[in-house]
C-alpha cells in the first residue's frame, strides 16, 4: 500500500483511474480508500476536485461496462456448461435472471458501496443478459455518487481523512450484517411474495381484531414503553464507552465535520432558544395552553413540574455515579467532567416535555408530525452551533440528549400509568 501512495503521489489521476478500474474488474485494491486519498490532495490543493470526480465517473463507468460485456460475451457458457455443478442449471438460471432483469438495475445504483459486491455486479449483468440500456444509467449514476461520496468525505476531512477510515473500519462488520439482513429480507419477498403477503394479512387482520379491544392509551403505553427501553439500552452503551474512555475518535471527527463542513454562521439564529428567556416563554406557552384544554390539568401540571425540577437532581445523580464508579477504578481519569453535559440535558427536558404535552391532546393531525419534527431540528441546530462556537465535546451533548430522554420518557411513562389507573377508578366509581 506504501508503494501505491508513493505512485498516487506522482501520477495522481492516472492511478486514481486505474486503481479504480481494475478494482471493478475484481482485483483487491481499496477504491473508497484512493478516492479518499484524492479528497485529501483536493483539500491540499494538489488535484482538482471536478477533474477527480470525472476521473471516478470514467474509470468507474468503464470498468463496470468492461465486465458487463465479458459476462454477456462468456457467461453464459460456462453457465450451460458447468451450471449443473453449483446447482444453477439452465431452466434455474432463466429465472434469476428474469428476476435480476426486474430489479437488478434498481442495485446497481448501490451496489458500488458494497465491497464485494460492486466487483461482479457487471459480470452478473451481463450473464443475465440484462438489456445494456437498461444497464448503462443506474451503472454510471452509482458510479457517479461512488466518487462524489468519497472524494467530497477525503477533501471534508482533509488531514482527518485517515481517521474517517479507522472508524469506518470500526462499524464495517455491523453494516455488512445489517445490509446482509435487509437483502436477504428483500430476496425473501421477490421470491415469496405471495406467501408474505397472505400472511401479513392474516397477520393484521388479528392484530386490529385484537385492538378492537385495546383502548388508545394502553397501545401509547406499549409504545412509550419500546421507546424507553430503547433509550435505556443507548444510555448504558453511552456509559461504558465514558467508562472507559472511547469517546475520542468520535469527538474528533465530530469536531472537525461540524467545524469544516457543516456549521454555518446563519446557524448562530439558533442559539435563541438557548438563554433562560427562550425556556421561559415554551413553558409558559405549555402552561396556558393546559390551562385552555381544561382537561387533566392537575396531573399534566404535575408532569410538567416533576420533570422541569426533576432535571437538575437527575443530572446531579449521574455525575456522582460516575464518581462512585470511577472509584473502583474503571478508568484513571475521565476524558470530561461535563459528561452528560447540562445545558443538552436541560434543553430536551424543558423541550421534549412542553412539546409532549402540547401535542399530547391536539385536535390538529399535522401537529403531532411537525412537533417534534421541529424539536429534532432545534436539538441538532443547537447542538451543531454549541460544538463549533463553544468548548463543549460532542460526546457530552450526545450524552446530554440521551440521559435528558430516558428522564422524560420514564415520567411520560409513568405518568401516562397514573393516567390509566385513574380513568379506570373514575370508571368504576360511575
Amino acid at each position: 500500500m506504501s508503494q501505491l501512495i508513493t505512485l498516487f503521489e506522482q501520477h495522481s489521476y492516472l492511478i486514481l483511474f486505474t486503481g479504480i478500474f481494475i478494482e471493478l474488474l475484481a482485483v483487491p485494491i481499496s477504491g473508497e480508500f484512493l478516492m479518499s486519498y484524492a479528497g485529501y490532495f483536493v483539500f491540499q490543493g494538489k488535484m482538482n476536485y471536478t477533474l477527480a470526480l470525472l476521473t471516478v465517473f470514467v474509470s468507474g463507468g468503464a470498468g463496470i461496462t468492461a465486465t458487463y460485456w465479458i459476462g454477456k460475451v462468456g457467461g453464459y457458457k460456462l453457465i450451460e456448461k458447468y451450471g449443473k455443478y453449483i446447482h444453477l442449471g439452465p431452466e434455474r438460471y432463466k429465472k434469476t435472471s428474469a428476476w435480476f432483469e426486474r430489479s437488478g438495475s434498481k442495485l446497481l445504483v448501490f451496489a458500488y458501496f458494497i465491497p464485494g459486491i460492486r466487483h461482479f455486479t457487471g459480470y452478473i449483468s451481463g450473464i443475465s443478459r440484462m438489456p445494456f440500456r437498461k444497464f448503462i444509467i443506474p451503472a454510471y449514476t452509482g458510479s457517479f455518487l461512488w466518487g462524489f461520496c468519497f472524494i467530497t468525505l477525503g477533501k471534508v476531512l482533509g488531514p482527518r481523512w485517515e481517521a474517517f477510515h479507522q472508524a469506518a473500519s470500526k462499524y464495517f462488520i455491523i453494516f455488512i450484517i445489517v445490509f446482509v439482513i435487509l437483502l436477504a429480507g428483500f430476496l425473501a419477498f421477490r421470491f415469496f411474495k405471495n406467501q408474505i403477503k397472505d400472511f401479513f394479512i392474516r397477520f393484521i387482520q388479528r392484530l386490529l381484531n385484537h385492538l378492537k379491544t385495546i383502548r388508545k392509551i394502553e397501545i401509547f403505553l406499549i409504545f412509550l414503553t419500546l421507546v424507553l427501553i430503547g433509550m435505556v439500552t443507548l444510555m448504558l452503551g453511552m456509559a461504558q464507552d465514558y467508562l472507559y474512555d472511547e469517546f475520542s475518535q468520535f469527538n474528533e471527527i465530530a469536531e472537525y465535520m461540524v467545524k469544516s463542513a457543516i456549521y454555518m454562521s446563519w446557524m448562530k439564529g439558533f442559539l435563541v432558544f438557548q438563554p433562560p428567556f427562550a425556556l421561559a416563554s415554551i413553558i409558559a406557552i405549555t402552561i396556558i395552553r393546559i390551562w385552555k384544554k381544561r382537561r387533566n390539568r392537575v396531573l399534566e401540571y404535575l408532569l410538567l413540574g416533576v420533570s422541569l425540577a426533576g432535571a437538575k437532581p437527575f443530572h446531579d445523580a449521574i455525575i456522582k455515579t460516575f464518581s462512585y464508579l470511577q472509584s473502583f477504578g474503571f478508568v484513571g481519569k475521565f476524558h470530561s467532567a461535563n459528561f452528560p453535559d447540562i445545558n443538552a440535558t436541560i434543553m430536551i427536558i424543558v423541550y421534549g416535555t412542553c412539546l409532549f404535552l402540547l401535542v399530547r391532546h391536539s385536535k390538529n393531525k399535522y401537529l403531532p408530525i411537525f412537533g417534534p419534527l421541529f424539536g429534532l431540528i432545534l436539538l441538532i441546530g443547537l447542538a451543531v452551533v454549541n460544538i463549533a462556537s463553544a468548548y463543549t465535546l460532542p460526546s457530552d451533548i450526545v450524552g446530554g440528549y440521551v440521559y435528558g430522554s430516558v428522564w422524560i420518557f420514564f415520567n411520560f411513562l409513568l405518568f401516562e400509568m397514573l393516567r390509566l389507573v385513574l380513568e379506570k377508578h373514575k370508571v368504576e366509581n360511575d
